[in-house]
C-alpha cells in the first residue's frame, strides 16, 4: 500500500488525536517524523514552530509524564510514609504540649487518689465508734492521713504549701534578660525562702546599692489555676461526705487572696502604702523597706536585715528590753486594725518580721521593728472597725451583753455560738473571759483544758462551723490576732498579756471616739454638742490615763530592779 501523503502524516501527529488513530502512520512515517529537528524555542521570538514540531514537543512531554507516573501498587506505600512522618513531625511539635497534660493529670490524680483513699479510712473508722478501743483508732486514722495529706501536698508543691501555712496558722521568674543587666552581683544561695518566693541578695548595677530581690518559684504561676481548682474540689467533697466540717471557706478566701499574693506588683504598692502611713504615726518604731522596683514575679527592695522577734538570746545581749518590744508589736497592729483608713498586714508571723538594735534611740526602745511579706492586706470598713472596738471594750470591762451585741453586729453570732466566738477572738477558755481576767497569763490547767477541748472533737467541729460562717475580712483579723498573741508569748515577757491588752483597749476607745465625735452636728459650742464630746473624750481619757499610768508604773520598778506586776482592777 502507498504511503499517506506528507498532510496525512501532520494531521495524524496532532496531539489531540487519538493515540489508537496512530496506525493510520507507516513506520517510515514515524522515524522521519522522531528526526525532526528539536532545537527549543526561542521563548522571544514570535515565530511560530512548526506544526509538525509542536505535536512532536508535546508528544514527548506525554512520554515524559508516563516515565515519571507512580506504579499504583507503591502508591499506598508512599502514602503511608508520608503520613507517618506528619505525625512524627506534629509529635515533635506537640511534645511540650502532652508534656504539660501528662503532669497536670499526675496532679490531679494525686490529690484524687489521696482523697478518696481519706474518705475511705475515715468512713470506715467512723462506723467502730461503739468500739472501747474507738479514740486510738481515731488517732491512728488522723495520724495515717494527715501523712498521705501532707507528703501530697509536698509533692504538688506550689499553693498546696501554702494552704498548709493556712491550715497550720489556724492554732519565671526574673524578667526574660539576663541577670547582668540589672544586678553586678547576685547571690545565688537565697537568705530567705517561702512557699510563693525565696529572697537573694544581689547589688543593682546602676546604684550599686544592696538590694533584697525576691524571686517567685518556678512554675508556681502556671499550675496555680489547677491546683486551686483541686482545693476546691477537695473541700467540697470533704463537705459532701462530712457536711459539718465545712471547710470551704477556707478554698473561697484563696481564690481571692492566692492571685493577689502572686503579683507582686500588688505586694510592691501594699508596701510604699504601709511606709506611707506609718510615716505619720508619731513615735512608730516600724521600719518598711523601700521598694525599688516590682514587676509580677519580681520584687525588688531595700536591703534590710534583723533577728526574728523571739531570737530571746539576741535581744537580751543588746540590750532590748522583751516588753518594749511586745508593747511596740501591739501598738503597731492595733494601729492597723483600728485605725482610720489603715491598712492591716495579715500574716504577721516570727519569719516576716524581724528586731534590730538602733544605737540611736534611747533604752528601753533602742529598737525597730522591720515588716516584711506585704502581700496578703486588707482595708477594714469603717463600720465593722468600729463595731470591732466596741466588741473589745465589751469583752475587756466584762459587760456581756453588749459584747453579745456586737458579735451579732461584726459577724452576725447568735447566743448559742457566742462562747465558742468569744473564745476564738480572744484565744481564751469562755469561763476566763467570763471570770474577767482575760489579760492574764494562760495557765496550764486552761492549756490542758483547751486541748482536751480540740482533742475530743467537738470544739473543733463548733470552730469549723462558725468560721464558715463569719466574714472573711473578720477571718483574717483572727488569724492576725493569733499570730501576735503567739509572738507575744514568745516574747516571754515579765508582766504577761496584761499591757497588750491595756494597749488594745486604748485604741479601741480612741476609735470609738472617733464615732462618736462623728455624729455631733453641728457646732461644739452648744450646750448639747459640748456634753457629748465631753462624755466621749472622758470615756477614752480614762482607758488611756489608765494605761499611763500603768506604764509609768512598770517604767519606775525597771529602774529599781523590781520585776512586774500587774494592778489590780482589770484592763479597762
Amino acid at each position: 500500500m502507498k504511503p499517506p501523503s506528507t498532510q496525512w502524516t501532520n494531521i495524524l501527529s496532532r496531539p489531540s488525536i487519538p493515540q489508537t488513530s496512530r496506525s493510520w502512520t507507516c513506520q517510515q512515517c514515524t522515524r522521519r517524523s522522531l528526526q525532526i529537528n528539536n532545537t527549543p524555542r526561542n521563548p522571544f521570538s514570535t515565530t511560530q514552530l512548526p506544526y509538525s514540531q509542536a505535536g512532536e514537543r508535546a508528544w514527548r512531554d506525554r512520554l515524559q509524564i508516563q516515565r515519571l507516573t507512580i506504579p499504583p501498587r507503591h502508591r499506598k506505600v508512599a502514602i503511608t510514609a508520608a503520613v507517618l512522618f506528619i505525625l512524627s513531625s506534629a509529635g515533635l511539635a506537640f511534645n511540650e504540649c502532652i508534656h504539660h497534660l501528662y503532669v497536670a493529670a499526675e496532679r490531679s490524680g494525686r490529690v484524687g487518689v489521696t482523697l478518696a483513699v481519706c474518705i475511705n479510712e475515715y468512713r470506715k473508722v467512723l462506723k467502730r465508734s461503739e468500739e472501747p478501743n474507738y479514740d486510738a483508732l481515731l488517732s491512728a486514722c488522723h495520724k495515717r492521713c494527715a501523712q498521705r495529706t501532707l507528703e501530697a501536698m509536698e509533692k504538688n508543691g506550689s499553693i498546696f504549701i501554702k494552704l498548709g501555712q493556712h491550715l497550720s496558722s489556724l492554732n519565671y521568674l526574673l524578667p526574660r534578660k539576663s541577670l547582668d543587666e540589672f544586678f553586678s552581683e547576685f547571690e545565688r544561695r537565697p537568705i530567705g525562702a517561702a512557699s510563693l518566693a525565696q529572697v537573694h541578695v544581689a547589688v543593682l548595677k546602676d546604684t550599686g546599692e544592696k538590694v533584697a530581690v525576691k524571686i517567685q518559684h518556678p512554675s508556681l504561676d502556671e499550675w496555680s489555676k489547677l491546683d486551686l481548682a483541686l482545693t476546691g474540689f477537695v473541700f467540697r467533697t470533704l463537705k459532701r461526705f462530712f457536711p459539718e466540717y465545712d471547710l470551704t471557706w477556707l478554698s473561697d478566701e484563696m481564690e481571692h487572696s492566692l492571685p493577689k499574693e502572686l503579683d507582686f506588683r500588688e505586694e510592691g504598692r501594699n508596701a510604699e502604702r504601709m511606709k506611707e502611713y506609718f510615716s505619720r504615726v508619731r513615735g512608730s518604731p516600724l521600719v518598711v523597706p523601700e521598694v525599688k522596683w516590682a514587676r509580677r514575679r519580681i520584687l525588688v527592695m531595700e536591703y534590710i536585715t534583723g533577728h526574728r522577734p523571739d531570737d530571746l538570746q539576741f535581744l537580751d545581749a543588746n540590750g532590748i528590753d522583751r516588753d518594749e518590744v511586745s508593747a511596740a508589736l501591739a501598738r503597731i497592729f492595733n494601729e492597723m486594725i483600728f485605725g482610720p483608713g489603715a491598712p492591716l498586714h495579715c500574716d504577721p508571723h516570727g519569719g516576716n518580721l524581724a528586731v534590730r538594735l538602733n544605737p540611736n534611740k534611747r533604752k528601753p526602745r533602742n529598737f525597730d521593728i522591720i515588716l516584711y511579706d506585704h502581700g496578703l492586706y486588707r482595708d477594714i470598713p469603717t463600720k465593722l472597725r468600729r463595731n470591732y472596738a466596741h466588741l473589745w471594750l465589751a469583752v475587756l470591762q466584762m459587760d456581756e451583753p453588749a459584747m453579745r451585741h456586737y458579735a451579732y453586729e461584726v459577724a452576725g453570732i447568735g447566743d448559742d455560738e457566742f462562747p465558742i466566738f468569744a473564745s476564738a477572738i480572744t484565744g481564751r477558755d469562755f469561763s476566763v473571759v467570763k471570770s474577767n481576767e482575760v489579760a492574764s497569763r494562760r495557765n496550764k490547767e486552761e492549756k490542758r483544758n483547751i486541748s482536751d477541748a480540740l482533742g475530743s472533737g467537738d470544739l473543733i467541729e463548733q470552730l469549723v462551723q462558725l468560721l464558715a460562717k463569719v466574714p472573711r475580712v473578720i477571718l483574717l483579723i483572727l488569724k492576725t490576732n493569733d499570730l501576735t498573741r503567739s509572738l507575744d508569748e514568745n516574747l516571754q515577757t515579765r508582766e504577761g498579756p496584761v499591757r497588750s491588752f491595756m494597749i488594745l483597749a486604748r485604741y479601741a476607745a480612741h476609735c470609738v471616739y472617733d464615732e462618736q465625735v462623728e455624729k455631733i452636728q453641728g457646732s461644739l459650742i452648744w450646750p448639747g454638742n459640748f456634753v457629748r464630746w465631753m462624755g466621749a473624750l472622758g470615756s477614752y481619757a480614762k482607758v488611756a490615763v489608765k494605761l499611763r499610768v500603768y506604764e509609768l508604773y512598770l517604767s519606775a520598778r525597771r529602774r529599781m530592779g523590781f520585776q512586774a506586776s500587774v494592778l489590780g482592777g482589770g484592763v479597762v
